[in-house]
């Protein structure tokens, strides 16, 4: 009866390393699967990526028209002033378009801030590029200085006919030196463009 009962607990603990390793794999397995969501929804700025060249070679539809609608939030408890250049803005799909948005930070002190974008609704992002943003880095945030940064993107002309206005979102929260945001900004390094 003691080999059958040890022989049991050796077959249950088999099954609870089991169950622990897999559940281990799962968590592990979930950061690339929330990139590939984000990356199909839009959620967390995910949006496609394309070079200035590629951008620039873009066609335009100059008989279409897409109004971009910018939202700029700062974590509560921040004294940073953050704004957009305008509340929304019209482009042609094709277009490479170039804006500049403005933090102030009113802190006594000098802090870094990143930005997280992100974009609505969720099936514009694959067609919202951005070839340069300031979300792609770290910003250093002089105490009482204005600092000036720069978005350049386009909106495909693919995108599709039912979408007409697209909200380009970011919100500035402060960052540790050399930590990367909670969640990783796109960089401008891809050299494509999703397909449809």
């Amino acid at each position: 009866m003691q080999n059958t009962r040890s022989g049991a607990n050796r077959r249950l603990a088999l099954k609870l390393m089991g169950l622990t390793a897999l559940m281990f794999g799962f968590g592990y397995a979930l950061v690339p699967l929330y990139d590939v969501f984000c990356e199909v929804t839009g959620l967390n700025g995910k949006t496609g990526e394309l070079s200035a060249a590629q951008a620039e070679a873009m066609r335009p539809d100059l008989s279409r028209e897409v109004t971009i609608e910018f939202v700029t939030s700062v974590t509560a408890g921040l004294g940073w002033e953050f704004k957009a250049p305008s509340h929304k803005l019209v482009v042609h799909p094709g277009v490479v378009t170039a804006v500049e948005f403005e933090v102030v930070n009113r802190e006594a002190r000098d802090m870094i801030g990143q930005a997280i974008p992100s974009v609505a609704p969720s099936t514009a992002a694959r067609y919202f590029s951005k070839t340069e943003c300031f979300c792609f880095s770290q910003q250093p945030l002089v105490a009482g200085k204005v600092n000036k940064l720069p978005v350049r993107f386009v909106v495909d002309p693919r995108l599709p006919a039912n979408v007409d206005t697209v909200t380009l979102g970011y919100t500035f929260f402060e960052a540790l030196p050399g930590k990367a945001p909670p969640d990783k900004a796109p960089t401008p390094s891809g050299e494509r463009l999703p397909r449809t």
